[in-house]
């Protein structure tokens, strides 16, 4: 098991780089947790530390995770998610070469429970949602193509079923048609960034999660 990474921590909440092949929620089939990790570390400091769970990743997806280690800390961002006053940015590695160097995806999503994944469809039901997202090339390397991608709202499964959809199916994503093997329980999609707005000022403050440390994420330009 690798040691929990954390990015920053402080009286208000901590901040970690979330290993891909974790789930990040506490679960009552799971008994490792990235919630379990963090409970173990704060046990080091607190006796009855309290967690808040803020937002989460796909147990196959990295990158930056924020905790709450207040209630009124967890209301607040609650209320900056909401209300769409924070910004993620995640990188994604695709085999093929994507058409265009950059683009805006819209599609509509609708969420399969049977298979555990997102179908994009051509026409607007009453099951779907809509959903965007914003990519652009900005490197290569012998496995693939780096993508940075904006998601412009928070659907379940979006990237990685958008960027399937035109044909680019991030590496090591059966799911979504990828042919190409990775690591377990893990694909090449790392949330890198995550932006929000500080209340009551115009100043925003920004996380970012290291790459993962694998010959995938090898990329001379970063």
């Amino acid at each position: 098991m690798p040691n929990l990474e954390v990015v920053e921590e402080n009286n208000d909440y901590i901040v970690v780089n979330k290993t891909a092949g974790y789930i990040s929620e506490k679960n009552p089939y799971e008994d490792n947790t990235i919630e379990d990790q963090l409970f173990k570390h704060l046990l080091q400091k607190k006796r009855k530390p309290y967690i808040g769970v803020i937002h989460r990743l796909d147990r196959v997806t990295s990158g930056v995770l924020i905790f709450a280690k207040k209630k009124s800390v967890l209301v607040a961002f609650n209320e900056l998610f909401s209300s769409r006053q924070v910004q993620k940015t995640y990188l994604a590695i695709v085999k093929n070469k994507p058409a265009n160097t950059k683009g805006d995806l819209v599609n509509f999503l609708v969420k399969n429970n049977k298979d555990k994944r997102a179908d994009i469809i051509q026409t607007k039901s009453k099951e779907s949602l809509d959903c965007s997202l914003s990519y652009e090339v900005i490197a290569k390397n012998n496995f693939g193509y780096l993508l940075e991608v904006q998601p412009k709202t928070g659907r379940f499964h979006q990237i990685r079923a958008q960027l399937a959809h035109i044909g680019l199916p991030i590496i090591g994503d059966e799911k979504y048609g990828s042919d190409q093997e990775y690591y377990p329980l893990s694909v090449c999609l790392h949330s890198w960034k995550l932006t929000y707005q500080v209340s009551g000022s115009n100043e925003s403050k920004t996380f970012v999660a290291p790459l993962p440390k694998n010959k995938f994420w090898e990329f001379k330009s970063l």
